[in-house]
């Protein structure tokens, strides 16, 4: 019974009928939800799946991911079913420049659905890490497979604190979130992308006129505040992080300049004096 999906209790599995049920309707967005009981990588995965033409709205959910990554190739693991781990597939219809926003969109998404359901106050990191303070909940991890994006998701739910694979990460059970069961916040967190996903594509990918970026805005964590930003090339900037472009880029001020970063991993820092 040790490997069952029902020795632990307290962590049932998912139900891929209910999935479906519920999110796979006429009109919607998703048009097909996979449970599987471990794989390698789901986003690795729905990027194969995409390359032989799976529609847009596939999504791929794993009980247990053996070779997840984070951003900048990080390894990303958890018990199996103590946390929400998958992937959707998206075909946007909207020009190649402004689609750099997907992964912000899926942040302003799954932040506020996580808001809502959960009753914490979870704030985005630049540009997609959803924090709880200054300990990370979730991260995201976009790709692009030919025509489509695969982006993928993984979210610590009721990881204990011997649990968590970093020190500076946390879970929904630590913060003593009002909700712990992950059907209904994947339900929710795929209802919000489907929301913001549609005002964005027929704004044409404008994330002004959809409201999209007025959103992060009002989700950042970081906006407003002192940075370090890892840059490549073994750079780095340190500055206050002053807003974010039509782009998505993050604009930092430092030494009396304005920087546009469209990539680079960031730290919160105490200003000084």
């Amino acid at each position: 019974m040790a490997d069952s999906r029902y020795s632990d209790l307290d962590r049932p599995p998912l139900s891929e009928a209910a999935l479906n049920r519920a999110l796979v309707r006429p009109g919607s967005l998703w048009t097909g939800v996979t449970v599987v009981d471990a794989t390698g990588s789901t986003n690795a995965d729905l990027a194969g799946t995409a390359k032989e033409g799976a529609p847009e709205g596939t999504v791929l959910v794993a009980e247990a991911q053996r070779a997840g990554r984070g951003r900048l190739g990080r390894a990303w693991s958890a018990p199996p079913r103590s946390g929400l781990t998958f992937s959707i597939l998206l075909r946007p219809d909207v020009p190649a420049v402004r689609q750099g926003w997907l992964t912000l969109l899926y942040g302003v998404a799954a932040a506020s659905a996580v808001r809502r359901l959960a009753e914490v106050d979870v704030r985005l990191k630049w540009p997609n890490d959803l924090l709880i303070g200054e300990r990370k909940l979730a991260g995201v991890l976009a790709e692009r497979a030919d025509d489509a994006i695969v982006i993928g998701m993984g979210m610590n739910v009721t990881l204990r604190p011997d649990e968590l694979p970093v020190e500076t990460a946390t879970s929904l059970a630590i913060e003593e979130a009002a909700c712990l069961d992950r059907d209904p916040l994947l339900r929710a967190v795929l209802r919000e992308v489907e929301s913001h996903y549609r005002d964005w594509t027929r704004a044409g990918g404008d994330a002004e006129a959809s409201g999209l970026r007025s959103a992060y805005l009002a989700a950042s964590a970081t906006v407003g505040r002192q940075v370090r930003v890892e840059l490549p090339g073994d750079q780095t900037l340190i500055g206050q992080a002053i807003g974010v472009d039509g782009f998505g880029h993050l604009q930092v001020e430092s030494g009396g300049r304005r920087h546009t970063l469209s990539a680079g991993d960031v730290v919160h820092v105490r200003a000084v004096g």
